[in-house]
């Protein structure tokens, strides 16, 4: 299975992969790129390591390497995408598994001269532990996840989309050129960034919901949330730098740290001055007083949203749903919403004190 070639012989497709201090991952990532392309696409990385491991592996490999010293992974892309000389340009991360044929199943839809991009879910690897799986199952959540794209599976062939994330995703090289690329300096969140610019360039980006990247996932819970916090992070400053990017789903989240807080006190203290009157749970009789309310209305907004927590991780399109992963959202999705909402606060307080300052964020505590 190749990539067709132009008349020239010459190859129609590069793959750009940022990287940094991750050698062993990458490893897997290129020797399944080198084996699936047979010479008929470019592989380029984009090194940020801080050590020579990174550019031991490209030698040894055989693959082109472009040794970056910026800071986030917006400008990486951006150098590695001006030596690009091919019609198309595909991106994903250094902690994939690419399944065989996955550069020609992007870019065929080329063939469509409206697809300015197009992109494909990610799930966690079947390999992975129990634990990754439970968070992809919170990320594929069919509610809760602020619109996450992770998981999405839409019953169709080619579904036009706003963004894909960027672990999965091709575009036509010319439209990228066109729109600039990547906001210099946004960090993170810099493929939303970069799809709300080429939408609003008029051009229309797709998603192929049959076209799935395995993607590993932390596999704990610490891990895992302070990614998320960095997600969240990044995706205050992205609405920063474009509003039109917030939405009510993402103001929602932003608060989840505080009316979580709200509800765990008003639990304590309806419990500690004698509200828990479980014996009148489920009627109107006895005295309602203060601590009354506030133990059995806050235990009872708790549970409906555990409830909400299980029921999404069920309906979810995470192939990795199980009765234990599903009932484990009731940890990861409220994990991954303080995470998510703190990062945003984090971000929030920034921003009004104009403190914000471009660092690279890229967390790769695996365990």
């Amino acid at each position: 299975m190749t990539v067709r070639r132009d008349e020239g012989g010459d190859s129609l497709a590069t793959v750009l992969i940022p990287t940094i201090n991750n050698p062993q991952e990458l490893r897997v990532v290129l020797e399944h790129l080198l084996k699936d392309s047979d010479g008929t696409y470019d592989i380029i990385v984009i090194d940020s390591s801080s050590n020579l491991e990174t550019s031991d592996l490209c030698l040894e490999l055989g693959v082109e390497r472009i040794a970056d010293s910026s800071h986030t992974r917006a400008d990486a892309c951006n150098n590695g995408l001006s030596v690009v000389e091919t019609p198309y340009t595909l991106f994903t991360d250094d902690d994939v598994i690419p399944p065989p044929g996955w550069v020609k199943s992007l870019v065929k839809w080329f063939d469509r001269g409206h697809v300015a991009g197009v992109g494909g879910t990610n799930f966690a690897p079947e390999e992975d532990p129990w634990l990754s799986k439970c968070t992809d199952v919170a990320f594929g959540a069919r509610v809760m996840t602020a619109g996450t794209r992770y998981g999405a599976r839409p019953d169709a062939e080619l579904v036009e989309v706003t963004h894909n994330p960027g672990v999965n995703v091709a575009y036509r090289t010319e439209v990228l050129r066109e729109v600039g690329g990547f906001d210099q300096g946004a960090i993170g969140a810099e493929d939303v960034l970069l799809d709300s610019k080429i939408v609003r360039a008029g051009h229309r980006l797709f998603l192929d919901p049959s076209c799935t990247m395995p993607h590993r996932r932390r596999p704990a819970i610490i891990p895992m949330m302070k990614q998320i916090r960095n997600y969240g992070y990044v995706r205050r400053l992205a609405i920063d730098r474009e509003p039109s990017l917030r939405s009510p789903t993402h103001r929602a989240v932003q608060m989840f740290p505080f009316f979580a807080t709200i509800a765990t006190l008003a639990l304590i203290y309806g419990a500690a001055s004698g509200g828990a009157q479980w014996d009148l749970w489920f009627t109107l009789e006895g005295e309602w007083n203060l601590s009354r309310a506030s133990f059995h209305f806050s235990l009872g907004a708790t549970s409906f949203y555990f409830f909400v927590c299980i029921l999404g991780a069920a309906l979810g399109t995470s192939p990795h749903r199980s009765l234990s992963t599903v009932f484990a959202s009731c940890i990861t999705i409220p994990a991954a919403h303080l995470a998510y909402g703190w990062g945003m606060m984090k971000a929030e307080w920034g921003l009004l004190r104009g403190s914000v300052s471009i660092v690279a964020i890229d967390d790769k505590e695996r365990s």
